[in-house]
């Protein structure tokens, strides 16, 4: 094979650091930066989306649409469902990596006790949403949570198996867990259910973010997996910035307006602050 010209060489540069643009983390294109700008010329705010237990990011999709409608980037998170530590890892590593700039955390039940540890001492997150979501504080485990206020029902359904994992009755899940979506599009989250790791409940919180971080709370008043009461305790706890809404817990499936609208409250008053 001959030496390669200098005409070849210097195409194959350009389009190696074309490729690197495009792969970059967190880098948008030119197009992709002027549709994410407000009309005071700063970039919006990306949004980073965490799942609970028993679903994974997909079960974000509806709140993605309008989210990405309004011009924000969007990732979602696809969590080991290992342990707590865990989880708070991969999600710093997730939000390190791949968006740059200032972001807005939004956690749905487990994934509020995720979002609380992963933003801490994080400098660019703007605002914590936590819809239907656990919001523990230092040293809190989910569980000793829950024993705080009388059992919701829906907790009666998970059944762990010989690996230490708990998974969801799928026979459940269409009246305890997404009781406000329809029936067919509620067995189709139990097949693809993706099951949690019994420690996760019993695992202690590290500093949660919330002290410092200002905060956004959906309550789901119809919630069969967290008491709606200890849902109010601990947005009451954290000073947020409150919603009530007739919800199953899958508030993002069922009310993606509501729990949309939320984050981009939350992504406005941190661009103005």
């Amino acid at each position: 094979m001959g030496m390669p010209t200098r005409r070849a060489v210097i195409k194959g540069t350009a389009a190696a650091a074309g490729l690197a643009a495009v792969e970059a983390p967190g880098l948008a294109s030119p197009a992709e930066a002027a549709s994410t700008r407000t009309g005071c010329g700063h970039r919006k705010a990306n949004v980073l989306l965490v799942h609970g237990a028993w679903v994974d990011g997909s079960s974000w999709n509806a709140v993605i649409a309008i989210l990405q409608r309004h011009g924000h980037t969007v990732v979602a998170v696809q969590l080991p469902l290992t342990s707590l530590a865990d989880d708070v890892a991969w999600t710093r590593h997730v939000l390190a990596e791949r968006l740059r700039g200032p972001t807005v955390l939004a956690g749905h039940s487990y994934g509020g006790a995720v979002i609380s540890g992963a933003a801490t001492g994080v400098t660019n997150v703007l605002g914590l949403v936590f819809a239907s979501a656990f919001a523990p504080d230092r040293g809190e485990t989910l569980g000793g949570l829950n024993a705080r206020f009388p059992p919701p029902p829906g907790l009666a359904h998970a059944q762990p198996d010989s690996l230490g994992f708990l998974w969801f009755d799928p026979a459940a899940i269409p009246a305890n867990f997404a009781q406000d979506i329809p029936v067919r599009q509620a067995r189709v989250l139990a097949a693809v259910q993706k099951p949690i790791a019994a420690r996760c409940f019993a695992d202690p919180a590290g500093p949660p973010a919330w002290r410092t971080v200002p905060s956004w709370f959906l309550v789901s008043t119809r919630d069969r997996m967290i008491n709606p009461d200890l849902e109010r305790f601990m947005a009451a706890r954290i000073g947020a910035r409150t919603i009530e809404v007739r919800s199953s817990h899958t508030s993002p499936a069922s009310h993606p307006r509501e729990v949309a609208g939320l984050i981009l409250a939350a992504a406005r008053v941190g661009a103005r602050e």
